[in-house]
């Protein structure tokens, strides 16, 4: 008599399984880079929490500063892309700046988002990585620069010093604020009064 085939097994997806695993550790990454610092967090020590020892996890990723570009890359990304949806909209060019720097200290004043530390924490990564982790910075920023463009500003106004100016006092806020009297929003039209010289 004559064994019957057993049925073929189903075969696993290894590179959906792949991209999970890899999902998950880049997650434990920006946990760690944004508690940590750049500097403070070591491939060991995402290989631990992630699980992964020895070399494998350099399966699923190069090395610490391509990961941390990555995340960084990332969180810039993200942050481009809901400041763009929420002036998308919107005509009127002082209206446009204000919403653009409520949404960007909504982002950035959220104790839960990753996205500050990662966007702000280069300064000790080697220079390689910084100057890179800088030129994508700069792009981000080119957002707020179309935006300064058409707002009509004196022709004695630089705008680039005005357009640092701006993203200085929008960046380090994240050093003074305490959740309470202001919110984010109020703090971020607060903001954008002031550089239209006080008016409402």
């Amino acid at each position: 008599m004559t064994k019957a085939k057993a049925a073929p097994r189903a075969r696993r997806q290894p590179t959906e399984q792949g991209s999970n695993r890899r999902a998950q550790i880049l997650e434990i990454a920006a946990h760690l880079f944004a508690a940590k610092g750049y500097a403070g967090t070591s491939m060991r020590d995402i290989g631990e929490e992630a699980g992964v020892l020895g070399g494998s996890l350099y399966h699923h990723v190069k090395s610490k500063d391509a990961l941390f570009a990555e995340l960084h890359n990332n969180a810039l990304d993200q942050a481009g892309a809901r400041i763009e949806e929420a002036i998308a909209s919107l005509d009127e060019p002082w209206k446009k700046l204000e919403t653009a720097c409520i949404t960007m200290l909504e982002i950035q004043l959220d104790p839960q988002s990753l996205t500050t530390p990662l966007m702000n924490d280069f300064r000790m990564a080697p220079e390689p990585l910084r100057r890179l982790l800088i030129e994508r910075r700069d792009a981000f920023e080119t957002i707020f620069a179309r935006i300064i463009a058409e707002l009509g500003l004196p022709p004695h106004i630089d705008l680039s010093i005005y357009r640092n100016t701006l993203l200085t006092m929008l960046n380090h806020t994240t050093d003074w604020y305490r959740p309470g009297r202001l919110s984010p929003a109020d703090i971020g039209r607060q903001v954008a009064a002031i550089m239209r010289g006080g008016k409402a």
